[in-house]
């Protein structure tokens, strides 16, 4: 069975399962993992900022680095198919008491126009003021699109003169940065915080990072324990991490190639696949993942007229032949 669903299903492979075994450990709760805070230095200093926080799951890295901007009753801007808006279980409002609202861009992208004209200063006891907005990059649900460093920065430099901030959700920055060639740094220079997940391209089993200012990460680490989120010899999950970054990272552009071949045989255009997520329009999505299944491919329907494919780490060139070859058919 080749697996498309989700970049989230790859296995730890022999040489990941060993840096684990061999991981130096503490308890982290007390900040005494040693490999944990090496990987939490290296993300960090790769972003351009002062520390980070290694957390289980992206959903919590970025319920702490969006309450670290805004504050209960006040909002935040988010593209309408955002991962925060849609795929986290109102997590943001439920735990934080934020409120959001949102633009729709076209393939996720950022609209600064709708932006400004969506902001609300604070008028005092009135109306709901915009504290932050937040991007996503690459963008989930909109097929892995990439948004531009001159869009993000022509956000940053709006945020900065209204006085928000700005929050980066980079789940999947890896493929950004290797679509483009854009820097981590200059990724990082657009936003006050942002998130990182380990466990989606880079193949490692758990976790993702929160990173920002040295105070944000710090009143991050009390509310991670107050939400239950506080680990002990996580270096074990660390090591995961850092051997990802040392040996996946450049490697995506294999997936992103693979992706590409996948959408050509399933009649989408190539040219609209920016990294490793495929969005097929289906009348019968719910049957199509169904007839793929039986014929030896699995894929995920999102809503009834659409199937996404995602191509990763345990899927090989020859994966990925043999399943453009199945879904050509379909």
């Amino acid at each position: 069975m080749i697996d498309l669903r989700s970049d989230t299903l790859t296995t730890p492979t022999a040489a990941m399962r060993s840096a684990m075994a061999d991981a130096e450990v503490g308890d982290d709760v007390y900040g005494e993992d040693p490999t944990t805070k090496a990987l939490e230095e290296r993300v960090a200093a790769m972003f351009g900022h002062e520390a980070a926080l290694f957390t289980p799951t992206g959903s919590l890295a970025n319920v702490l680095a969006v309450r670290s901007l805004v504050r209960v009753g006040q909002e935040v801007l988010c593209e309408s198919s955002a991962h925060i808006a849609r795929a986290e279980l109102g997590a943001h409002g439920a735990i934080t008491g934020l409120t959001m609202r949102t633009w729709t861009g076209h393939r996720g992208q950022i609209d600064l126009a709708a932006i400004t004209e969506m902001y609300a200063p604070d008028m005092g006891p009135f109306l709901v003021p915009t504290a932050a907005v937040s991007v996503e990059n690459t963008h989930n649900f909109a097929g892995g699109a990439v948004l531009p460093l001159a869009d993000l920065q022509g956000l940053r430099t709006w945020a900065d003169e209204v006085g928000v901030a700005v929050h980066l959700d980079g789940a999947r920055i890896w493929n950004a940065h290797v679509a483009t060639g854009t820097s981590f740094r200059d990724y990082g220079a657009v936003a006050d915080v942002l998130a990182v997940c380990l466990s989606k391209g880079l193949g490692a089993p758990v976790g993702s990072l929160m990173v920002g200012s040295a105070d944000a990460i710090a009143d991050a680490r009390v509310w991670r324990k107050r939400l239950g989120g506080g680990m002990r010899q996580t270096g074990i999950l660390a090591a995961a991490g850092l051997h990802a970054l040392d040996r996946h990272l450049e490697r995506l552009a294999e997936d992103h190639d693979h992706a590409k071949l996948l959408a050509e045989a399933c009649g989408v255009d190539p040219a609209g696949v920016d990294t490793n997520i495929v969005v097929v329009p289906r009348p019968d999505a719910a049957e199509f993942v169904a007839a793929a299944a039986d014929a030896g491919v699995r894929t995920a329907a999102l809503g009834p007229r659409v199937v996404r494919l995602v191509t990763h780490l345990d899927v090989s060139k020859a994966d990925a032949d043999e399943a453009a070859a199945i879904l050509s058919r379909l």
